[in-house]
């Protein structure tokens, strides 16, 4: 390995370990790496800089305000009525519900924390209340928000697109999405209604037809969010971010008059969640930028695909050491900054052995999704278990047929292409 490779990541891993925030590691380690080279430190800004200018990066503070408006003004409340009519019927209705749930606002969110946020102080404490077990709702709820990942619109896909250098299409991404997500949803609700029936849960009662009738027709306008965000840019009325912002009024007028449950104070509270990830997440690109301007000059992503190559030329076999590696990296460090680290490591290596790129955007947002579920830094176990009020540990001994449930769709979407790329060619006529 390069002198200069080998302390870039070793600075970059003393500074995680140390506990510094991941954009401030990536940062510290590019402007080490600039000084170590003889390079002005200026450039490694410069670098910065010029990765925070991108356009398309200003769809992804619209959709964070969208969500967070969402979350405050009461549209995941009427999505749980919406689900709990549609599918509370069933043995263990609330963990259908609460699966249904995440399919639906992280269909509009776009965001796991988010979505274990919303659905989780609604669905936790009623399962609890409900005599079901505090470890299965949290580990179903934690779980199902990947769907928010996944399902349109998502700002990490932005972020992928990005990081493969601008050239993936965002509404491919989108659209691919789909399928996978719902998959998994599905994967997810089947896994919840054995250990619901196993345990002895039980189910809501059907409240007719009638009562469907009204709870979709309550939940429709924040339903439209995402109608309106899909359809804009599958129409071609609207780019990413022009669909984005268009939300994210959207998201205000229903909160504000359709449902009037905005108050002030939640709206500061929106505002205030959003400007800080907005900046946090703007922060890992600049630095991220600069980080992978050093990989690349040190020819790491030749480097590696000459690399696992020489290991084995069976695409299968480096598609499973992609999987752990990711499965690996994602549960000791943070979603955003590993797609814009990985990105340019990986894609190389991926589109070598006839991978398409969208496809293994897919495969990418599941790993690190499920990453954000497990131990020691998973952001959204810590919201379950904080919202639950139980240790970690206890949901980590019954969480694993969740996590199963997963890990078959993440080996349905890394072998079977068509999984996530009949949508985009049938809807987008995308040829990748």
């Amino acid at each position: 390995m390069e002198p200069g490779l080998f302390l870039i990541f070793a600075v970059f891993a003393l500074g995680v370990i140390a506990g510094v925030p991941v954009a401030f590691c990536l940062g510290i380690a590019a402007v080490v790496g600039f000084i170590y080279e003889g390079l002005n430190p200026a450039v490694a800004f410069q670098q910065m800089a010029s990765g925070m200018s991108i356009f398309s990066l200003l769809a992804i503070p619209f959709f964070i305000f969208a969500g967070e408006v969402m979350l405050h003004g009461g549209i995941a409340r009427r999505l749980v009525s919406l689900a709990s009519a549609c599918v509370g019927w069933m043995r263990g209705g609330l963990g259908m519900v609460d699966v249904s749930t995440s399919m639906l606002f992280g269909g509009i969110s776009g965001s796991a924390v988010a979505d274990t946020s919303a659905t989780g102080t609604i669905l936790i404490p009623a399962m609890k209340a409900k005599g079901y077990g505090v470890d299965y709702a949290v580990s179903l709820t934690v779980t199902s928000s990947i769907a928010g990942i996944l399902l349109p619109p998502s700002h990490n896909m932005i972020l992928y697109s990005l990081a493969a250098g601008g050239g993936i299409s965002v509404s491919a991404l989108f659209i691919a999405g789909i399928v996978p997500g719902m998959t998994m949803c599905l994967f997810l609700g089947i896994a919840a209604y054995v250990m619901a029936v196993r345990r002895g849960y039980p189910s809501e009662g059907w409240a007719g037809f009638r009562h469907l009738f009204w709870t979709f027709v309550d939940a429709l306008p924040g339903l439209l969010t995402a109608v309106i965000i899909l359809g804009g840019v599958l129409s071609g009325v609207f780019t990413v971010t022009e669909s984005a912002a268009f939300g994210a009024i959207w998201a205000l007028v229903v909160t504000l008059l359709v449902y009037r449950n905005l108050s002030w104070p939640d709206f500061v509270i929106a505002v205030k969640a959003s400007v800080r990830t907005t900046s946090v997440v703007f922060l890992l690109v600049g630095t991220a930028t600069a980080f992978a301007w050093l990989l690349a000059m040190y020819r790491l992503p030749e480097l590696l695909t000459e690399g696992m190559l020489a290991i084995s030329a069976n695409p299968i076999v480096i598609l499973l050491l992609i999987n752990v590696c990711l499965l690996l990296l994602g549960c000791v460090m943070d979603m955003a900054a590993l797609i814009l680290i990985t990105t340019p490591i990986f894609l190389p290596v991926v589109t070598a052995i006839g991978v398409d790129p969208v496809q293994f955007g897919m495969v990418m947002m599941m790993n690190l999704g499920l990453g954000l579920t497990t131990p020691p830094v998973g952001a959204v176990l810590f919201v379950g278990c904080a919202i639950g009020r139980i240790p970690m540990e206890q949901v980590m001994r019954t969480i694993w047929p969740f996590y199963g449930a997963i890990l078959l769709v993440l080996l349905l979407t890394t072998y079977w292409p068509a999984m996530s790329l009949t949508l985009p060619r049938l809807l987008l006529g995308y040829g990748g």
